[in-house]
């Protein structure tokens, strides 16, 4: 929104007393409004009418001065302390000789447990409704983490606590502490700001935020909404271990991990040593006896297969194998002499009768075979010499014994 006004240049600039005129005359159009904060501090001297208290934003660092009357201060039960959590109805006001803005408060309104309760539960049901309380979000917590992140007061018993257990389960655990507020109008700040550090640092495997048991007003921080979002957002898993048992801020259903105490945070963040060497030394154990068994079990089956006569005397199968195939292949010479004496002997008989029918064995007991030729050169055996036509000479020659008789040219013949 602007000013309405004529437009101001170099040349003809407004004077301070203007400028604070018109803010003071845009902010007085302003209503009154209710607006709720924490106190952090109070200054109702004796002898003056106006006391002033600083009103803060309980999620951001915002604050803004207020003023009232000093009876209405005086006049609140429970009177009004620093950390106070109040609801104030005002008008903006701008005091034009220092340029300062303030609210003039004409109501207070302490913000009791039950008002503060029942905004807690409102602001879980709307957690819940969005899905940050959904298990299934949940990160696994590392089993060993290389760096702890604790966010914890200064010198508490929290932050001993979660030192002195953690280490003593796991004598080489490292921890990054941030000491901050843990109550209080800077509690939420300075642990979003520890948180975002530690998130980022990529040595941090989880991160703890610890504090110790309190009043429903000393744990409001950590049921926060920005704080809860910051956690839910955070991309390292978050243990919660605020209060004791009885208590639970809205954390403890955001962070991945809840812890009744700060004491339970330090035992579960790490492993036990003690109980880690443990369960080595029984799994050695059973290592051993299941090798052991293993060895025996298949000795065992060596044993028994060296019982077994193949194995016992490997030789004497072979021997027999090997007499089998001495005496098959004797039997397999035997068969084959046998087949080929019986081939010969049947060769030697039908050699017999083709000699005893051929010609060859007549012409040795001294008989001829004559072939006559006749005059055109045609050819006939003579079964007789009857057979011989008239006019026809015959030559008988003896070759290697035998008789054999042809045609004979005009030479010297010899009849029969």
């Amino acid at each position: 929104m602007t000013v309405p006004g004529p437009q101001t240049t170099a040349e003809q600039p407004w004077p301070v007393r203007t400028v604070t005129r018109k803010i003071a005359d845009w902010i007085n159009r302003l209503g009154a409004v209710w607006v709720e904060g924490q106190v952090t501090q109070v200054s109702a001297r004796p002898g003056t009418a106006t006391a002033f208290l600083t009103l803060r934003d309980t999620s951001a660092d915002v604050s803004i001065s207020v003023t009232c009357s000093t009876q209405l201060v005086r006049g609140m039960e429970p009177p009004l302390t620093d950390g106070s959590r109040v609801v104030v109805h005002g008008k903006p006001s701008y005091y034009t000789g220092r340029g300062t803005l303030s609210l003039r408060v004409d109501e207070i309104r302490a913000v009791g447990i039950g008002e503060l309760l029942a905004r807690i539960e409102r602001l879980r049901r709307l957690l819940a409704a969005e899905g940050l309380f959904d298990p299934r979000r949940k990160r696994p917590l590392p089993f060993l983490p290389r760096t702890i992140g604790l966010i914890t007061g200064r010198a508490s018993a929290a932050e001993r606590d979660v030192l002195t257990n953690a280490r003593g389960r796991w004598p080489g655990a490292h921890f990054r502490v941030i000491n901050v507020a843990v109550q209080g109008t800077t509690a939420v700040p300075q642990v979003m700001t520890a948180l975002k550090t530690l998130d980022a640092d990529p040595d941090v495997d989880v991160i703890v935020i610890a504090r110790g048991g309190g009043s429903v007003e000393d744990l409001l921080p950590f049921s926060d909404e920005t704080l809860c979002r910051a956690v839910s957002a955070c991309g390292t898993p978050v243990i919660s271990a605020i209060g004791h048992e009885p208590d639970t801020p809205l954390l403890d259903h955001v962070a991945d991990l809840r812890c009744s105490t700060p004491t339970d945070a330090g035992k579960r963040v790490v492993p036990d040593v003690a109980e880690e060497t443990q369960r080595i030394r029984q799994l050695r154990d059973r290592t051993r006896r299941a090798l052991h068994g293993w060895v025996d079990r298949e000795r065992r089956l060596l044993d028994a297969l060296l019982s077994r006569p193949v194995l016992a005397d490997p030789l004497t199968p072979l021997r027999r194998r090997s007499d089998e195939v001495n005496a098959l292949r004797d039997r397999g010479r035997r068969e084959i002499k046998s087949l080929v004496g019986t081939e010969e002997r049947a060769q030697s008989a039908i050699r017999a009768r083709l000699t005893t029918l051929g010609p060859a064995a007549t012409l040795a007991r001294g008989y001829a075979v004559v072939q006559s030729v006749a005059d055109d050169g045609s050819t006939s055996v003579l079964r007789s010499v009857d057979d011989a036509a008239p006019g026809t000479h015959l030559r008988v020659r003896l070759v290697d014994g035998a008789i054999r008789a042809v045609v004979p040219d005009d030479d010297t013949r010899e009849r029969r």
